[in-house]
């Protein structure tokens, strides 16, 4: 069965943690839209661009966007990610999202694009809850390995990591993960990216709740039992 399965959550709910985990458990591809798009971003050259809509989007301005702790332009975002959903398609393969779609435009384009290779019943949305306060301690504190961006988690054990222990890379702590760019993110996120749930709703998906303020390990035993509801495993 393809499956696709949405997770959507404020800055520091610990969506990329919980999508890495269920795309390993699943055989699901793990699609972080950060990360796609970002790495397109840092590859493109100096000028480049792409006209969507009669627009010219330009990478040196999105990438400038996405550092100052905003939105990428939603048109440019979802002329990057449509190609990728066909070909994960026709590759018959299942997908876990994480980052996409984020706003209402995003979503009125891609649910029903989603909707026609994957079918509605094997759609799935997991709302991970976190308050604002601790979504700003959790991404102030959190960092990335440089090489391969394996986000790290802060603990007691992993507080005076200085590599990775994946890939042995120096551990960064995020451009946008500054204090006041992540205020400006939960700003984003109220603004743009939670109206999507009742857009959702609208739309006939399903959505499962979590509370994502608990440990990592109890909060994908609970997305694994919504999961495994929905899709009758």
């Amino acid at each position: 069965m393809k499956r696709i399965i949405i997770l959507i959550g404020p800055p520091g709910a610990g969506k990329g943690t919980q999508a890495g985990l269920l795309a390993e458990r699943f055989n699901l591809y793990h699609w972080e839209t950060s990360h796609i798009i970002g790495k397109m971003i840092e590859e493109a050259k100096k000028g480049q661009f792409v006209k969507v809509e009669g627009r010219k989007y330009y990478f040196e301005e999105e990438k400038r966007l996405s550092e100052s702790g905003k939105l990428w332009d939603p048109p440019f975002l979802v002329y990057s990610v449509k190609k990728k959903f066909h070909e994960l398609a026709r590759e018959d393969k299942g997908i876990v999202l994480v980052g996409s779609p984020r706003t209402l435009y995003e979503g009125e384009k891609i649910v029903p694009l989603l909707k026609k290779l994957y079918r509605i019943k094997n759609i799935l949305v997991v709302r991970i809850r976190l308050s604002a306060k601790e979504s700003l301690w959790r991404n102030s504190h959190r960092r990335e390995c440089e090489l391969m961006r394996h986000p790290i988690l802060y603990t007691k054990e992993t507080a005076k990591l200085s590599r990775c222990p994946i890939d042995g890379s120096k551990l960064i702590l995020r451009v946008d993960d500054k204090p006041e760019i992540i205020k400006r993110r939960l700003r984003e996120y109220r603004q743009r990216t939670f109206p999507l749930i009742k857009l959702f709703e609208k739309k006939g998906l399903t959505i499962k709740s979590v509370n994502g303020s608990r440990p990592p390990a109890e909060v994908f035993k609970n997305i694994l039992k919504a999961v495994k509801s929905f899709y009758g495993l």
